[in-house]
């Protein structure tokens, strides 16, 4: 009796239950990222055997190519190894290689920005060890860390995307997230989703087995979203255009929060996101378009007359107009001034043409299947003629135009969710990476790897969508492993490769079908079968999924 009496007496207050639970949320983030950082010591390990050394080579030669033009440029080694020198020949070597290919076969498919991260790298590697083998894990450890890095931000990004949006939504349609406290519902979707993101198969084994450094462009595009969520559509540009300069498929996606503010019939944001976008690409690339005193002296005064018109006027949002117009007197000077788009031609365009393939190596896509019955990237669909002029439809430009009207009604569908406070937005800011991926061509096996993580917004809206988004998983893991073996081709590993290869076609499928699940949903168009009553409530939410007023 003295003991269920003891039991029954409140022996804590609500503050200190309040601090109970958030140290037990402390310790369980903690486990979680301690697990993550174990599984991807443990990956980078055991997957030595079945590397894909092509890609660290490929990138040690880059950066060790820009120390070899510091030196040419430099008239001392003293010279040559400081930071001046190191940036001259970074400057230098787009020119270098576009003038010593052999017909436009530049080899070299770096931005801007991935070119300086592997030269600072080498410059590293050969500061600290002087004569290195490609190989050696001492050579790739520093890329590994920046790979950690946008690994955890990605993470970060994702917990506070899906918060965001559950916050914001109506209540759930999903009978699962339903039995959740409606007050910690928005928190635990999005410690899940980001748990989720952190444990991602394919994209630790992407970062820390091949080791590649697609990683790198995730957290660019994930805080953009949560930037247009919030209406920074300035910072939405400006985080486009930087990871653009790491990796060019982003401007894949990029047209995604173009359509966004259309669809809403929202013109200036429109514009402010273009001004980020132009501004942030003009900072990055100037010091190879403003290469005379001519180009600087012009562009100064077009941002003084800008600048004295802006405060005149006294218009809103004067900085991002501002930036809008130096990025753009950028460009302009840098055309009529002699500078320099060698950046543009082999960190950008050249990446188009490298590969004029349906899909590269094992793709579970439509590309992979129109492969499989004979088509090929420049087939001709359609020809005709107007006047002197000859038009064909390839098969790659009917792709392409089939991927930005899925991508087009993935925007619009999204406006629809915004009005309707629906989570499912998290399903339209995830679909432009599986389109992408399903429908263009000239797809690496590892693309799916982006939108494996980014749907695991997916834990946010419902239990049907996020079963997928753990096919998806499986299936961005699968392709890579096969790449990875059939790289080094092991005796013990040929009938996992056979298995793998024999299953393709059928994967294919698979994955198309998941990713229409997903557009369907991105279309703000519920499968009857799955449709549930609408959740009343007997209050209304205090914020909305419109976006947020911006600061001036």
């Amino acid at each position: 009796m003295g003991i269920r009496s003891f039991l029954r007496l409140r022996i804590t207050s609500a503050r200190t239950r309040d601090f109970i639970r958030r140290v037990l949320v402390a310790l369980l983030v903690a486990t979680i990222f301690l697990a993550g950082i174990q599984l991807r010591r443990w990956i980078g390990e055991n997957t030595r055997h079945v590397r894909y050394q092509h890609d660290i080579v490929n990138g040690f030669y880059w950066g060790n190519e820009i120390l070899k033009e510091a030196r040419r440029l430099s008239p001392d080694e003293a010279t040559a190894n400081s930071w001046p020198g190191f940036f001259r020949g970074y400057l230098a070597l787009y020119d270098q290689v576009k003038e010593d290919a052999y017909e436009n076969d530049y080899h070299l498919d770096y931005p801007p920005l991935r070119l300086l991260a592997m030269a600072i790298w080498a410059k590293q590697v050969r500061n600290e060890f002087g004569v290195v083998d490609d190989g050696h894990p001492k050579l790739v450890n520093p890329l590994l860390k920046i790979n950690l890095l946008c690994e955890l931000l990605s993470a970060a990004a994702i917990f506070v995307l899906v918060r965001l949006c559950v916050e914001r939504s109506r209540p759930t349609h999903s009978f699962l997230l339903r039995a959740l406290p409606q007050q910690h519902r928005a928190s635990i979707c999005g410690l899940t989703a980001a748990s989720v993101a952190w444990l991602e198969p394919s994209m630790i084994l992407d970062a820390h087995g091949w080791p590649q450094w697609d990683v790198w462009v995730l957290p660019f595009y994930l805080f953009a979203a949560i930037a247009a969520l919030k209406n920074r559509w300035f910072w939405c540009g400006c985080l486009l255009g930087a990871g653009a300069m790491l990796k060019g498929q982003l401007l894949f996606v990029a047209p995604f929060f173009l359509l966004w503010p259309l669809w809403q019939k929202k013109w200036l944001p429109a514009l402010r996101m273009l001004a980020g976008f132009v501004a942030t690409t003009a900072l990055i690339v100037s010091p190879w378009l403003l290469r005379t005193p001519a180009a600087w002296i012009s562009v100064a005064a077009v941002i003084v007359v800008s600048l004295l018109f802006l405060l005149r006027y006294k218009l809103p949002y004067a900085d991002a107009w501002l930036a809008g117009i130096l990025g753009s007197a950028i460009f302009v000077a840098g055309s009529f001034t002699g500078g320099s788009f060698a950046w543009l031609q082999i960190g950008f365009i050249y990446g188009t043409e490298h590969y004029p393939y349906l899909f590269i190596s094992s793709c579970y896509n439509l590309p992979s299947l129109l492969g499989q019955v004979g088509w090929s990237l420049k087939d001709s669909l359609l020809s005709g003629r107007i006047g002197s002029l000859d038009l064909h439809l390839t098969l790659q430009w009917a792709l392409r135009l089939l991927y930005l009207g899925a991508l087009a009604l993935s925007a619009r569908g999204l406006t629809r969710h915004l009005r309707a406070r629906d989570p499912r937005v998290l399903i339209a800011i995830a679909a432009p990476w599986l389109l992408m991926f399903a429908l263009l061509g000239q797809m690496h096996e590892r693309y799916l790897m982006w939108g494996a993580v980014v749907s695991a917004v997916a834990l946010g809206v419902s239990v049907r969508l996020s079963i997928i988004h753990f096919i998806i998983s499986i299936a961005s893991t699968a392709m890579i492993v096969h790449v990875m073996l059939i790289d080094k081709k092991l005796d013990p590993t040929l009938r996992a490769i056979d298995f793998l290869q024999g299953v393709r076609p059928y994967a294919s499928f698979v994955v198309l079908a998941c990713v229409a699940v997903y557009l369907w949903d991105a279309l703000a168009v519920r499968i009857p079968v799955f449709q549930h009553r609408e959740v009343r409530s007997g209050t209304t939410p205090s914020l909305s999924l419109g976006p947020e007023p911006e600061e001036a």
